[in-house]
């Protein structure tokens, strides 16, 4: 079994997440009393979310690179960076690596395309809703991406950030986004990405017809199988 290394922290509600997935993975694959071999760096969120709001990606990645380091020196076989938008900096990191990072677009978009699905909704932070580096990721898999009005990308980013990063969990927030994933339903969209780590933890698949595509699932899923195959 090869060692997964994960880089979290980003929020630590959706890392415990991660590293329970993994386990139910491999236990579910390999059977008895298996579980996943995985190192976990943690980082302090609330460094990454300053430089974040400052526009300061590459601080970011100063800081996400020394932790990756850190796992490949610990053994680490590859990395899962366990949330959406830090992927803005994967290239980077991945540039001082000698093992492979997972990307969770990549990931995400094999899942779609194992449903049939070309044309999706995309949820997550502002910064992965409204700049490229993730987009542009789907659209080379051949995934046309739709995203909500402005209005609504800033409340999902609110929702995100000032609630789900810091344990609440609000009805009314959930019934705001499912409003919002009917909308972008209603405009062509076949199916809808969680395209944070944290929104899996408001929005469940029995809680709207839309189909949804949990990335923290999809990724961590697809770590957990990598370890194992052959």
């Amino acid at each position: 079994m090869k060692t997964i290394g994960l880089l979290g922290g980003m929020s630590w509600e959706s890392t415990t997440t991660y590293y329970e997935i993994i386990n139910e993975v491999i236990k579910g694959q390999l059977g008895g009393f298996h579980s996943a071999r995985c190192i976990l760096f943690s980082v302090d969120f609330d460094e990454i979310e300053v430089c974040q709001s400052k526009g300061q990606w590459e601080e970011c990645a100063k800081i996400l690179v020394e932790a990756a380091k850190s796992l490949e020196n610990a053994g680490a076989d590859f990395i899962l960076i366990c949330t959406n938008t830090m992927h803005k900096v994967a290239p980077q990191i991945q540039a001082e690596l000698h093992i492979p990072i997972l990307h969770i677009a990549d990931a995400t978009a094999e899942e779609l395309h194992k449903n049939k699905k070309t044309k999706v909704a995309l949820l997550g932070t502002k910064y992965t809703m409204n700049q490229e580096f993730y987009k542009s990721k789907l659209i080379e898999h051949g995934i046309e991406v739709m995203i909500p009005e402005y209005c609504e990308i800033e409340r999902i980013n609110d929702i995100i950030f000032n609630e789900l990063c810091v344990g609440k969990i609000k009805k009314e927030s959930k019934q705001e986004v499912l409003r919002i994933i009917d909308s972008l339903s209603k405009k062509g969209a076949e199916g809808v990405i969680l395209g944070c780590t944290e929104l899996g933890l408001l929005i469940k698949q029995n809680d709207t017809q839309v189909q949804v595509f949990d990335t923290t699932v999809i990724h961590a899923t697809k770590g957990a199988l990598s370890a194992i195959e052959e």
